[in-house]
């Protein structure tokens, strides 16, 4: 697994080896070790995926101390922009956002430390994202920030939202505990 460093201390991207022959492709997405070798310290406790519709705006959705998620993800199918957000108030980087293009076609893997918002938009019909997060799942930490209140420039005229995402705090109403 080869590490594409970014300019947000933590966040990397992964490019996976990928192993071809006349059946197909097997793309290791995770091993301990390895991540370990990049730096990344990282112990998946919960996964799962989501199937979306093109122009379908998920996110920016992140878990609150004491239960914060590092995350991993990648698109098994279709293509996504994914986009983090910097909630870390000590980060140089903080209230900036980085965003990068995963796809099934381009195996990239995000990873996400904890402190970041995370969301995307599909980019075609019938997108599986998977996600594996550092914590399980804490109804009483999730949170999540506006998708459209942190200054990125969504390349989608008319998103689908959820309800939930529509009705999140703006970066600038938000007092940030990481």
């Amino acid at each position: 697994m080869e590490l594409i460093p970014t300019d947000f201390e933590g966040l990397a991207v992964l490019q996976p080896k990928v192993f071809e022959d006349a059946r197909g492709s097997f793309v290791k997405t995770y091993h301990e070790g390895a991540f370990r070798e990049l730096g990344l310290e990282f112990r998946p406790q919960e996964e799962f995926f989501s199937v979306s519709r093109k122009d379908v705006v998920r996110g920016m959705h992140f878990q609150i101390p004491p239960v914060p998620q590092a995350k991993v993800v990648f698109c098994l199918s279709g293509r996504v922009l994914d986009v983090v957000l910097d909630l870390r108030r000590a980060s140089r980087t903080y209230g900036k956002s980085f965003a990068r293009e995963l796809s099934a076609a381009n195996r990239e893997i995000l990873f996400i430390p904890a402190g970041f918002a995370h969301g995307f938009l599909t980019l075609a019909d019938d997108t599986i994202v998977f996600y594996q997060a550092s914590a399980m799942h804490s109804p009483a930490h999730d949170q999540g920030i506006r998708w459209d209140s942190f200054g990125f420039d969504w390349p989608v005229a008319k998103p689908i939202l959820s309800e939930r995402d529509q009705n999140f705090p703006s970066l600038k109403q938000f007092v940030t505990p990481f």
